[in-house]
């Protein structure tokens, strides 16, 4: 009986060490130690809490967190690396943060982070960063009010992050992200739904690139902030795709920006901003492809638009008459309801239209090209009554397209006295559109392969027609014989 007492013992103990061994999570150093994180107290669900795993590692650790729900809030008050296995859930109780990061060189991949409060007034976030050298990784961020908020937080990182706001009305959502005060921040990879805006204050030098930000209200916005590189990003179903406010030194570079129909419907908007690049952008199907005011503010800087398109737009290019020292070179306006519009009246004639003897391509031109060089031997000139009057009352826009428009402008055709004063004139617009750099979220033009097998399938159709008529032919010699 001893014996057998002894072994029911042994086996129990036993049976305690495995369950130890696999029930508690482990912490891996960056020595490379695996160690267990083991107090009965700040047991949850089986595991460590994870604000013990923090509380208890050395800076400069990386923990390894494995699946699992974990509470919230967490803080992070020295510098980690928390890693994520199989999508760790970070869950709030629906107040304030769920995640702050107060120590600089802190590491957070591949969490799902859900469960802010819904404060506007304290931003409540999902994750919250004030300290520099941050990197945000590959995390989902779900049921958060504010997204990721950067304050404070200089050369910072926020990558390949999938944001989802709050299922509220726009006015009282947060920002997917928000980046105050924080200098050279890379903003890379990242889908942003549902939001408010991706917004960046003050935070000079940053860059924004490869990110799909939709469906909310400015899906990027810059306000006195310098020095930014905007590179092939897409921008669509917000009611303002871009819009710079307030700096000096802008690249935007092969950006889609569609469908920005809101309140305000800009594809892109300039206030007061200046150096300003476009290049290789496509501008497609927003209420207004470009609104500009006062933009190059200085008039030593310059606003310069390369080689984008514009394209079935109620308007392509907005812009207040005080726009000046603007630079046109290469650009596609492809039936646009409006090409140009002068808001408020006005004209555009103190831009330049063409660069080195090379002006952009207007789907509407209406002149002629005898010597053969892509160059239109007539100046496109945008001039038109009922536009005119457009530009000084815009709801008389309710008829643009109908009889009244196109009565106006044959009257002023007919009589002089009528004529409207060009907007603005081109002098070497392009009769043919050229080739446009490659923008993420459209397809690649066909490759010759692709051309090949069109060119099969249309010969097979003309094949099959062909012995169609041939088969209608020899019925009509069978039934008149």
């Amino acid at each position: 009986m001893q014996l057998l007492s002894q072994a029911r013992i042994a086996g129990s103990v036993l049976l305690l060490l495995l369950f130890s061994a696999f029930a508690l999570p482990l912490c891996v150093s960056a020595s490379g130690q695996v160690t267990p994180q083991a107090a009965a107290e700040t047991m949850q669900c089986g595991h460590v809490s994870l604000q013990a795993m923090i509380d208890e590692a050395e800076a400069g650790d990386t923990l390894i967190v494995p699946a699992g729900t974990w509470r919230a809030p967490i803080r992070i008050d020295k510098p980690l690396t928390l890693e994520g296995q199989a999508w760790p859930v970070i869950r709030g109780d629906g107040s304030g943060n769920v995640v702050e990061i107060t120590a600089p060189n802190v590491t957070l991949r591949s969490f799902v982070v859900a469960g802010s409060g819904k404060s506007l007034d304290r931003e409540d976030s999902g994750i919250r960063v004030s300290a520099p050298n941050a990197v945000i990784e590959n995390n989902r961020i779900e049921d958060a009010l504010f997204g990721i908020y950067l304050e404070r937080a200089a050369d910072s990182v926020v990558r390949g992050n999938m944001i989802h706001g709050m299922d509220l009305p726009i006015s009282r959502r947060g920002d997917g992200l928000k980046i105050f005060y924080s200098p050279n921040t890379l903003i890379e990879g990242n889908i942003m739904r549902d939001t408010r805006d991706a917004i960046l204050w003050y935070s000079p030098y940053s860059v924004v690139r490869h990110n799909d930000f939709a469906d909310g209200r400015y899906g990027l916005h810059l306000m006195q902030s310098d020095h930014h590189v905007i590179e092939e990003n897409i921008f669509r179903n917000n009611s303002v795709g871009v819009y710079v406010m307030y700096g000096t030194g802008f690249e935007l570079r092969r950006n889609l920006i569609a469908s920005n129909r809101g309140p305000s419907g800009y594809g892109v908007g300039l206030k007061e901003a200046s150096d300003v690049l476009m290049e290789g952008n496509r501008v497609v199907g927003n209420r207004a492809g470009v609104y500009s005011d006062s933009s190059p503010l200085h008039p030593a800087t310059t606003v310069t638009y390369r080689n984008n398109l514009f394209a079935y737009n109620e308007i392509g290019l907005e812009m207040l008459p005080n726009t000046q020292h603007n630079r046109f070179q290469g650009n596609i306006l492809l039936d646009n309801g409006e090409q140009v519009n002068v808001y408020g009246g006005g004209d555009l004639t103190r831009n330049e239209w063409a660069l080195d003897g090379r002006g952009n391509y207007w789907s509407d031109y209406a002149g002629f090209d005898a010597d053969g060089d892509a160059i239109g031997d007539l100046p496109y000139i945008n001039k038109s009554l009922f536009d005119s009057l457009i530009g000084v009352q815009p709801e008389l826009r309710l008829f643009h397209l109908g009889p009244a428009s196109d009565a106006l402008d044959l009257a002023a055709k007919a009589f002089p006295l009528f004529a409207p004063q060009p907007r603005m004139s081109d002098p070497a617009p392009l009769t043919q559109p050229p080739v446009l750099p490659p923008t993420p979220g459209l397809e690649p033009p066909p490759t010759a392969a692709n051309l090949v097998v069109a060119a099969a399938m249309v010969g097979m159709a003309f094949s099959i027609l062909a012995a169609g008529l041939r088969l209608g032919k020899r019925r009509q010699r069978a039934l008149s014989a």
